[in-house]
């Protein structure tokens, strides 16, 4: 990752923070969760390619994803102008593969968080193929533990209608941030290779991202075609939360909280 990613800001306040402004409208509640300084982990839902542009756009730091590997080796003109902008931006490539490619990019985030930064990720690991939540993989329960790093759950509202999976251009549709409080794994310091406490932190998350964003919780791992998965009540054998869906500020065009 470059140490000065000299993309990021020209890209973020010269194209994405005026156009996602101007055309979709984003509405944020929760925006005083993000600390103005200091390493934390955004922990979000996965309903579109769009995620990755909003969040960042709405939230005043730099934000480093962790984003599949495949975008920085594409062929092609395409392949090259993508791999660059992602590494332009500096986000991290991750082998999707598990095992010791899984190990390297956990090193990198681990990394990200103790200069201090903000790290994006997706706990589901891929885009929910039916707009519901599925099971968080443990990659950001690893994190949160090797580094102490609060998580702030995330939840993306609307993006699937905006952006669909296969979808080239953008609807104009408007839509939403809910970023909840930091959630702090301190008590399990020193237990980072209990595999038991990995899950439970795993399952925290995700059950904190489906109290903001009020989605169904499958309780099976997200893939291309998991419409039959089971259904349960929540992660971690939780209740569900129950309630609406969240909805924009009422009488407020505003993107801030």
């Amino acid at each position: 990752m470059p140490r000065f990613p000299v993309l990021y800001w020209p890209i973020k306040l010269f194209v994405a923070e005026p156009l996602v402004s101007a055309v979709f409208r984003p509405w944020v509640r929760g925006l005083e969760n993000v600390p103005r300084s200091g390493p934390a982990i955004l922990a979000s839902n996965h309903l579109s390619a769009a995620d990755t542009v909003l969040l960042p756009t709405v939230v005043r730091r730099r934000v480093t994803y962790i984003a599949k590997a495949d975008l920085f080796t594409g062929k092609g003109l395409r392949g090259k102008l993508t791999a660059g902008l992602m590494r332009g931006i500096g986000q991290l490539p991750v082998d999707r593969s598990g095992g010791k490619a899984s190990s390297v990019a956990i090193d990198s985030a681990v990394r990200v968080l103790r200069g201090g930064e903000l790290l994006g990720i997706y706990p589901e690991g891929t885009r929910s193929p039916d707009g519901r939540l599925y099971r968080g993989r443990t990659g950001v329960a690893r994190i949160a533990l090797a580094t102490g790093a609060p998580v702030i759950p995330v939840a993306m509202i609307g993006t699937d209608d905006l952006l669909p999976t296969g979808r080239i251009l953008p609807k104009v549709r408007r839509v939403g941030v809910v970023i909840g409080e930091p959630l702090d794994f301190s008590r399990y310091a020193g237990r980072a290779e209990d595999q038991l406490v990995v899950r439970s932190v795993a399952d925290e998350v995700m059950y904190a991202i489906q109290k903001l964003s009020k989605q169904e919780y499958v309780d099976a791992y997200a893939r291309r075609g998991a419409g039959d998965a089971p259904s349960a009540g929540g992660p971690g054998g939780r209740a569900a939360p129950a309630g609406p869906a969240p909805q924009p500020p009422p009488g407020s065009d505003d993107t801030r909280p």
